[in-house]
């Protein structure tokens, strides 16, 4: 008898440490691994890290050709919306993001070489390549932050009825293919305008061009003409096979 207690004892101790060994771990429980952004949702904050390019791309979070196609297909096709209540101050940008920096200055930093900052998070030298041209750049002042999807057309494709933290997130988005260093003369020459209106002039960036302007907008939940969802179809006719 007094073998049987004992034996139930220990069974009954193994079986209170197993539970407090599987309440002990740290990290998220099986089933609740996070899960990339679905389509047409966005984060409510700024930023989302520092996010690095794919070996090939000049932008991070961008998807392939085929899975750009797929996207593009679902996008929803309508007229644009009408500017009627815009202004850049609704979409807050450039947001802070630690250490004195702001997404200006994280993005700078990101697509130079050898880039060098001051104690206050400017960048003093460095070399820049800019996709939409192609030129070399060595200052940092002649040096723009491309929103792919301009805020305005953002504006007239959905973000019109969104609330101010979604619009900040957008507007400083680092882990989607949102903003990119390009020469202050493409990003002007740009201005607001969508694929079918405006396309860089150097015709080797179309493919990087397409598919991130197709992740922004799938990301967002945004919407497209056909003028621009038949020039999207034309940018990635252009990537390599």
């Amino acid at each position: 008898m007094g073998r049987q207690i004992r034996v139930r004892g220990a069974a009954l101790a193994a079986t209170v440490l197993l539970a407090v060994a599987g309440c002990s771990g740290t990290g998220a429980a099986p089933g609740k691994d996070a899960k990339p952004s679905a389509a047409g949702t966005s984060p409510s904050a700024p930023g989302g890290g520092d996010a690095k390019p794919a070996p090939g791309d000049v932008l991070p979070g961008m998807v392939g050709v085929q899975a750009a196609r797929t996207r593009l297909a679902a996008l929803k096709v309508a007229q644009p919306g009408t500017m009627a209540g815009y202004s850049r101050a609704k979409f807050t940008h450039w947001a802070e993001q630690g250490n004195k920096c702001d997404t200006r200055e994280v993005v700078l930093k990101r697509d130079g070489t050898d880039v060098k900052q001051d104690s206050e998070c400017k960048a003093v030298s460095g070399t820049w390549k800019s996709l939409y041209d192609g030129v070399v750049v060595t200052e940092a002042s002649k040096m723009d932050i491309d929103h792919i999807v301009p805020l305005a057309e953002g504006w007239r494709s959905g973000a019109a009825g969104w609330d101010a933290a979604r619009r900040k997130a957008f507007a400083n988005d680092l882990t989607h293919p949102q903003l990119l260093s390009v020469t202050a003369a493409t990003n002007r020459s740009k201005g607001d305008q969508s694929p079918d209106l405006w396309q860089p002039p150097d015709k080797a960036s179309w493919c990087q061009y397409g598919r991130a302007w197709t992740t922004v907008k799938s990301t967002y939940g945004l919407t497209v003409t056909e003028a621009e969802k038949k020039m999207l179809e034309a940018m990635l006719d252009s990537c390599a096979a």
